[in-house]
């Protein structure tokens, strides 16, 4: 087992100053990371888990670290710690199995990267030191508990749970278990930690610029995203919805629909799956598929690779060049949405008609319709008939996916191409 000793000379340019004040403070079992986008929250509790692995302990250190689902690792904590180990010169001499997700470090710690999409799998894991929640409120408060009553090897000293998430709706657990007025927790167990965009010395003039704008913008966002505030239970667009785990084969006998939102730097683009029980109105959302910075190729191998490439998907109208260059790629029977000045009105009436059940493996649309609100006249305080323009993404891909049955349309019944990795 090797010993690594890591210098940094000038600390205030490798850590936030949040984070760097609790570096070496093991001394709550949880540790809440909360606030606004931006805020560097996720970069500094990666860098404090992995140094806190990297000391010397009488046994090496067993993290898990952890997404509500296995296929949002990838490209979020995995690629965050990674980046992490190259910057601090430590990756070449770390094993990390790319198939597996895991990563050794060199004096015998290990990093495990899982989705929690099926708990069962996580209570297989012994002896872990510490456990990372990144987006937690993406998980189950029973998820949450599960998690504390694996963190119990007593070989371990100075075991702990961190959980990092921006703030959502106040229906989430995350509110409720913390920040509710009737929320009760041992302060000497649980430290809460705050921070926005103004916390983070990284960012440069032009990523401020855009986080700013919000405030004009979009102020309801601008709360949540930038402030990191928990969003007013104001009236819901969807007030209900049915969270479970779906099965597929159990509802072929429906339609399938598909819709794609395109997104880039600050909206992620969105594939979308569901089937309509047109008879007794119903709705179901089986699969998402979300993530910021895709190009239009890319979107194409996704679809592809999910096995829907010749089913009819209905886009984004305002995309028409990003739908002809998909189409270009291989997805032919891709196609514009039909837009009217009143469409997402109407789009959003016809949906109000269903009940919505989701899967829970769907924490994106999940996400969005807790916090899809209504917007306030500000003259009158009263509610008006015209969405707030955020957490939508999913929402729209799915008006634009059940197009085909909000008229005349008889979209056809196809299965689940496991999505969920």
């Amino acid at each position: 087992m090797t010993t690594i000793n890591l210098n940094f000379p000038k600390p205030e340019k490798v850590f936030n100053k949040q984070i760097y004040d609790s570096l070496f403070d093991y001394g709550h079992f949880i540790e809440v990371w909360y606030g606004g986008a931006s805020s560097g929250k996720s970069h500094g509790v990666v860098q404090k888990v992995v140094l806190k692995a990297l000391k010397k302990w009488p046994y090496p250190r067993k993290i898990l670290w952890l997404r509500k689902v296995d296929r949002t690792i990838k490209d979020s904590i995995f690629a965050d710690v990674l980046d992490c180990l190259s910057r601090w010169k430590l990756l070449p001499l770390c094993k990390v199995n790319q198939t597996n997700y895991t990563i050794t470090l060199p004096n015998g710690a290990q990093f495990l990267f899982k989705g929690m999409q099926d708990p069962e799998r996580i209570k297989s894991i012994k002896g872990l030191s510490d456990v990372v929640m990144e987006e937690a409120s993406e998980f189950t408060l029973d998820d949450y508990t599960q998690l504390t009553l694996r963190l119990r090897e007593p070989k371990h000293k100075n075991r702990q749970l961190f959980c990092m998430f921006n703030p959502v709706s106040k229906v989430n657990w995350t509110y409720k278990q913390w920040f509710a007025p009737d929320a009760e927790y041992d302060h000497n167990r649980v430290i809460v930690h705050h921070s926005t965009y103004k916390d983070n010395r990284f960012l440069d003039a032009e990523n401020i610029a855009t986080i700013e704008a919000l405030k004009r913008t979009n102020p309801a966002y601008y709360k949540i995203y930038t402030l990191g505030e928990f969003a007013t239970l104001d009236k819901l667009v969807f007030p209900t919805l049915e969270r479970r785990r779906l099965h597929p084969d159990k509802l072929t006998q429906y339609p399938s629909l598909f819709g794609l939102d395109f997104g880039y730097i600050n909206d992620p683009s969105v594939f979308i799956h569901v089937k309509a029980d047109v008879k007794n109105k119903k709705l179901y959302v089986l699969e998402e598929y979300a993530k910021k910075g895709m190009l239009n190729n890319e979107i194409a191998e996704v679809i592809k690779q999910l096995g829907y490439s010749k089913e009819v998907i209905t886009a984004d109208a305002a995309e028409k060049k990003s739908i002809a260059e998909i189409k270009r790629c291989g997805i032919a029977r891709i196609k514009p949405a039909k837009k009217g000045p009143d469409s997402i009105i109407q789009g959003i009436g016809f949906l109000q008609q269903f009940e919505w059940i989701v899967d829970d493996r769907c924490v994106k649309t999940i996400e969005e319709l807790e916090n899809y609100t209504y917007q306030k006249d500000r003259q009158t305080n009263e509610y008006i008939n015209k969405p707030v323009d955020s957490y939508n993404h999913c929402i729209d891909a799915i008006r634009y996916a059940v197009e085909p049955i909000n008229g005349s349309g008889a979209p056809k019944a196809v299965g689940m191409r496991n999505i969920f990795i």
